[in-house]
């Protein structure tokens, strides 16, 4: 007997989710572990994986379908096997909608007329309008200022939308013949001209909006379309703007000598270039020591490492840090569980990882939920500075800008050239006041201009 294949709950907040392409078609065979479709979650695009074996019999829904979570989406049997969709259906409740429609139909056939009756009322409709546009169109006319309704010189009867077909189109109005009551030109007119090749003129068509956009690349111009919202981009704007609106943000900033870390980055990468990335040759980004300095900064100064709760302020007791990776249709935070645990190494292995399989959309929700600080860095895009924005149920999330070759003054004030990165903290100030974030963003520049303290 076929087994159905339901909708699994991807995340904690999932209520549904869109198949967004199969990946598996109808008579392939199917072993534990394989990946049929991709699904488009409230947070993340993922592989729905299957968790048994046969034939792909049925798929039930089709690629871009929005389904609820436990409703059926495919079935799976035996070779051969003959599978009665209908069964599937009459166990499946209908929607309201779905009600409603079917209801609209029924009476919308109850009520059509006869054959006779239909023809009769079409051709009286039409007459209607005809003498309604003619009528609506002299109207409008009338309401306009005379000298915007007829011409200044030769006083032509036209109404206004007419005249605007005209104009567009590069037709004299002079030289248009009125059908409309006195003899005044109405939309059909032009419309008769431009369909029989319009009148010679040198003078060119009003350009629309459109035509008068700059053109990109190939010469083409940009044409306006409207992109619908997918579940993620609903989410993450649905999320942020809870953040931004109800957390009290604010912000302290920081200027890191970098100079010492990229000293340590380039003699570890160094010792490593010629280990293999399977055993643990892989080079350290500027990024993992980041993400090892803000784990022990958190070690240091547990009460950033905490959540406001309403009623109370949950301190954790490890330092889960995820760090924002950018996928297709918006971004995505995985997470280094027990950071404060880990070697440099360690840390910088499972990022690669991690952002690997988010950009791979094969990441699983335990990966990217229940971070306790997060790291935000755009650094990499020629980024200086910026202010992220809390990532809820965070009380924090550093930002991390590029790292520049600038003029400093040294120990012995002489100008030489430094390098500066800029960390900036957003902080909510219901969990982390002023003077705490400061301790914090002291601990971790301290960290980062001595590198060696995140080594023992």
């Amino acid at each position: 007997m076929a087994t159905i294949i339901e909708m699994p709950k991807l995340s904690d907040t999932m209520t549904a989710g869109t198949l967004v392409k199969w990946l598996k078609n109808e008579g392939d065979a199917i072993s534990v572990g394989d990946m049929l479709a991709e699904v488009e979650t409230d947070k993340a695009t993922m592989e729905l994986e299957s968790f048994e074996e046969g034939v792909l019999l049925k798929r039930l829904v089709g690629d871009g379908a929005e389904v609820p979570v436990g409703s059926p989406v495919a079935a799976i049997g035996e070779k051969g096997e003959k599978f009665d969709e209908s069964s599937v259906k009459s166990e499946t409740p209908a929607k309201d909608s779905d009600k409603d429609s079917k209801d609209s139909d029924r009476k919308q056939k109850d009520e059509q007329p006869s054959e006779k009756e239909s023809k009769e009322s079409d051709e009286k409709g039409k007459k209607e309008t005809s003498e309604k546009e003619s009528s609506s169109e002299e109207a409008a006319s009338a309401d306009q200022d005379e000298g915007d309704a007829e011409e200044s010189s030769k006083r032509v009867k036209i109404s206004p939308l007419a005249r605007k077909l005209a104009r567009e189109h590069g037709l004299p109005v002079e030289s248009l013949k009125g059908s409309g009551p006195g003899g005044r030109i109405v939309k059909a007119d032009v419309l008769a001209a431009v369909e029989k090749g319009g009148v010679k003129t040198d003078k060119p068509p009003a350009p629309s909006p459109e035509a008068s956009l700059p053109a990109v690349s190939g010469g083409a111009i940009a044409e306006a379309r409207d992109i619908p919202v997918s579940n993620m981009r609903g989410t993450i704007a649905r999320r942020l703007l809870e953040s931004k609106t109800q957390i009290p943000h604010y912000y302290l900033e920081a200027e890191v000598d970098a100079g010492p870390l990229l000293k340590v980055r380039a003699a570890i990468n160094a010792s490593l270039k010629d280990v293999p990335p399977e055993k643990g040759g892989a080079k350290l980004s500027v990024n993992d020591f980041v993400m090892k300095a803000c784990a022990e900064a958190l070690r240091r100064v547990p009460a950033v490492n905490a959540s406001w709760e309403g009623s109370s302020i949950k301190q954790h007791p490890a330092a889960h840090v995820s760090f924002a990776v950018a996928i297709e249709d918006g971004l995505i935070t995985p997470v280094i569980f027990n950071a404060h645990a880990k070697t440099l190494r360690h840390i910088s292995a499972e990022t690669k990882a991690l952002a690997a399989k988010a950009k791979a959309k094969k990441l699983k929700p335990e990966e990217f939920s229940g971070g306790t600080f997060c790291v935000s860095n755009l650094g990499m895009f020629g980024i200086d500075r910026f202010s992220a924005i809390i990532n809820p149920p965070n009380a924090a999330i550093l930002a991390v800008g590029g790292t520049r070759k600038i003029p400093v003054v040294n120990a012995r004030d002489e100008i030489e050239i430094g390098h500066r990165m800029v960390l900036t903290l957003s902080c909510d100030h219901r969990v982390v006041d002023g003077a705490m974030g400061a301790e914090f963003l002291s601990a971790l520049r301290e960290l980062l201009e001595n590198p060696a303290l995140m080594l023992v």
